[in-house]
């Protein structure tokens, strides 16, 4: 579980975060939504440890961020898996090579122990062995993001980050995108947290929903009570779409029906 208590932070004078206060579950993927420009990416950072709040604590399992030496926070860091929005693959390396390069910054295991574990990782995301030797520009941009999610769990995580896991991918990817993520997260029992404003994504995987809206975490919850909140910014958030303001006006006629039942 990771924990922000009263997360606040400033850039030359401005504030940007406000006294933000989420939990994030383990073995559940855990999303942060909200418009662009909400802070969404500055409190992902901060909890990260890229960014240090100017208020506020982060704990990992209890262990408080701030607190850590070095070699505990190098220590954190091969906990962490991180999918970055644009897959962030090395153009000159395989994908075996790919996925293999943070096994080698990190991993104390040998070399036919690391080819292993990456070769495991690509079977793993649903790649074939063929996929082994083509460069990142050889393959589409589903399998890719494939890649990137193999390297990003290639040191057994036990934390994972996704910054706009769909960013860029047809409907029908983007969907295989987030069940891929579902099932890495249960089936290893990881602290999943996904940055994302894409509301398939929250209907399909939002087991645990933080939603910011300009710096302030104005509603928690998960993708079966979103649809029922009162809260003016989220509502305005989600039913944006033609296609979700159709579904709201469906939803106020079935309650509506329902309360003439009655």
């Amino acid at each position: 579980m990771i924990e922000a208590e009263g997360v606040s932070k400033w850039f030359d004078g401005q504030q940007v975060l406000f006294d933000i206060t989420a939990r994030f579950e383990t073995g559940k993927t855990n999303l942060i939504i909200g418009q662009s420009g909400s802070g969404k990416t500055v409190f992902m950072k901060c909890l990260i440890g890229l960014l240090t709040p100017e208020e506020g604590v982060i704990r990992y399992d209890g262990r408080l961020l701030r607190n850590m030496n070095n070699n505990e926070r190098r220590q954190l860091r091969m906990e962490i898996g991180m999918l970055f929005q644009g897959s962030a693959l090395f153009d000159n390396e395989t994908v075996l090579g790919n996925v293999m390069f943070p096994l080698k910054m990190f991993s104390p295991l040998s070399y036919r122990e690391q080819l292993e574990r990456a070769q495991f990782c690509i079977r793993r995301v649903g790649l074939e062995a063929t996929a082994d030797n083509k460069y990142p520009s050889e393959i589409s941009g589903g399998m890719q993001k494939r890649v990137a999610i193999a390297r990003a769990i290639a040191l057994n995580p036990r934390y994972l980050f996704c910054d706009e896991p769909n960013s860029g991918l047809d409907p029908k990817t983007s969907i295989l995108i987030d069940e891929l993520l579902s099932d890495i997260t249960h089936e290893y029992g990881i602290t999943t947290v996904i940055n994302t404003h894409d509301m398939n994504s929250v209907l399909g995987i939002g087991e645990h929903i933080v939603f910011i809206n300009k710096g302030h975490c104005d509603w928690t919850g998960d993708d079966r009570n979103i649809f029922r909140s009162t809260s003016k910014s989220l509502n305005d958030f989600v039913f944006a779409s033609h296609l979700f303001q159709e579904v709201k006006r469906f939803l106020e006629r079935e309650a509506e029906a329902q309360e003439g039942q009655s």
